[in-house]
């Protein structure tokens, strides 16, 4: 009985692994964009969000970001063209109450100079460049833009339409901040962190709505 309680513990934890395992995306240089959708201007930005996520040794905080602008272009039904305005000065901290010090003490330093300074760099964007469809999912190539640096990347999502509102749902995937000169606290560029170290690997995932 013990040995079969055991194997059970030990087949649920390696479901729970897999589950929990992210898709780690490859940056390439950016690809040109041969049709701008921008005008369309028909995304739901009260509706429509990126998560995140960013660990560290002792820990880790999530939280979202609204989409300022957007739009999604469907042809025949499928996903065909794309692109999505990140308001970086809306970025939000879920894990930490609100009303806490810690939560404005912490959204001030990640929208500093030291993370994403978005006083220089108010927006990100990603422009999706090829749709592939791959059965269940698409696999989506954009161009996804953070400060000064523009980088083409595939991630995994799906595309539904239900009472006239189209969905863009992605799942969660890892881009290395570093590849966009994000730096505080990073191993990339600074030695002798020690344990004080930010990890690299940051966790985002978009769901955004077009207007019905």
């Amino acid at each position: 009985m013990k040995k079969l309680v055991l194997s059970l513990i030990v087949f649920a934890s390696v479901l729970t692994a897999c589950k929990e395992k992210k898709e780690k995306v490859e940056t390439k240089e950016a690809v040109k964009v041969a049709v701008n959708v921008e005008t369309l201007n028909n995304v739901d930005t009260s509706s429509s969000i990126l998560n995140w996520k960013g660990t560290k040794p002792t820990g880790s905080h999530n939280g979202t970001v609204a989409i300022k602008s957007g739009s999604i272009l469907l042809e025949d039904g499928k996903l065909t063209k794309g692109q999505f305005i990140i308001d970086m000065a809306s970025i939000k901290v879920l894990d930490i109450p609100a009303d806490k010090k810690g939560n404005g003490k912490l959204v001030g330093h990640l929208t500093s100079a030291d993370f994403f300074d978005v006083a220089v760099y108010p927006t990100s964007k990603f422009v999706i460049t090829k749709v592939e469809d791959k059965g269940d999912i698409i696999h989506v190539t954009g161009n996804l833009n953070i400060k000064d640096v523009t980088k083409s990347i595939t991630i995994p999502a799906t595309i539904s339409t239900e009472n006239g509102v189209t969905t863009f749902k992605s799942e969660t995937f890892v881009v290395n901040r570093a590849d966009f000169n994000v730096k505080y606290g990073s191993k990339s560029f600074f030695d002798n962190l020690k344990d004080k170290f930010i990890d690299d690997n940051m966790e985002l995932s978009f769901e955004v709505k077009t207007k019905s």
